[in-house]
């Protein structure tokens, strides 16, 4: 999940989802989306929880429909809430898991902003901003921060009653 990190012990399961990431950043959205939720069938609701996280977090950005990238951001939250740091660092070395919080919490906060539930999204923004400081000061971390503040100055203006809220670019962990 998070590009600056090494990996450190080859993983099946999260290589065929990285080969699905590569063709949704290739421009193949839907073929992606497919290979993802064939992925997602075969990892199951109870598997392992960094397939799933890393998995839902990648999906939520194949989906057309806001509601739909909320969903699978909120399941990609939820496997994060069972991740030890000992199988993050099977696989990215260095890597703990409170380090996907960051990113986690500013894609569900887009989520929330898009479907006009600024309250929702404002306490994912604070959420975020709670765990901004196991990021690096690095392009990744910089840009985490960067989205976080654009989304915020996007809520200020549209106030307390909402508006339409486009949302930042999404950041992956």
């Amino acid at each position: 999940m998070v590009e600056r990190q090494e990996q450190v012990a080859p993983d099946a399961m999260m290589t065929r989802i990285g080969q699905a990431v590569m063709l949704h950043h290739g421009g193949d959205r839907e073929e992606a989306r497919d290979r993802l939720a064939k992925l997602w069938a075969e990892i199951g609701e109870d598997g392992d929880p960094l397939h799933r996280c890393t998995l839902a977090h990648y999906m939520a950005d194949t989906q057309d429909e806001p509601a739909d990238e909320l969903a699978w951001d909120l399941r990609a939250l939820s496997a994060a809430d069972e991740l030890s740091d000992g199988r993050v660092a099977e696989h990215h070395e260095g890597l703990a898991v409170r380090a996907f919080y960051p990113s986690l919490h500013l894609n569900l906060a887009a989520d929330y902003a898009k479907l006009g539930r600024h309250d929702a999204a404002r306490s994912h923004l604070r959420l975020a901003r709670g765990a901004i400081g196991t990021l690096g000061d690095d392009g990744y971390g910089d840009g985490i921060r960067a989205a976080l503040t654009r989304l915020e100055t996007q809520l200020d203006e549209a106030g307390p009653t909402g508006g339409q809220t486009p949302g930042p670019p999404r950041q992956r962990p």
